[in-house]
């Protein structure tokens, strides 16, 4: 079956930066387009960033262009976010999410896998 397991997160001060990964097996990485979703305390989970299939096409939430680079490698079923300058409003459990098909989305409603989430606390 579809896995997709998460890695990274944990506390960190204002300012720093934090690197999670999406480990996938059981679906051909290659032909699906994943993303990073976030859920913060008392809201509902919202759109960080999405990626292409092959990796050429990226699309980010107003609120972390910039700071946020997602990436993949399709050689080791892979995903990454590297966060930077975080800031005390990007704590959230954050959650990777992939769909097959070959066009970017920040849709939530389009992702059919789900990683286990994972806690990012940013502390000021």
């Amino acid at each position: 079956q579809v896995q997709l397991v998460q890695s990274g997160g944990g506390l960190v001060q204002a300012g720093g930066s934090l690197r999670l990964s999406c480990a996938a097996s059981g679906l051909t990485f290659s032909r699906n387009v994943m993303a990073w979703f976030r859920q913060p305390p008392g809201k509902d989970r919202e759109f960080v960033a999405t990626i292409s299939t092959g990796g050429a096409n990226t699309l980010y939430a107003d609120s972390v262009k910039g700071r946020f680079t997602i990436s993949r490698d399709n050689n080791n079923n892979a995903m990454y976010l590297q966060m930077n300058s975080l800031k005390p409003e990007d704590t959230a459990v954050y959650y990777c999410a992939g769909r097959q098909g070959a066009g970017i989305s920040r849709r939530r409603d389009e992702f059919v896998y789900w990683g286990q989430g994972t806690q990012v606390t940013v502390s000021s």
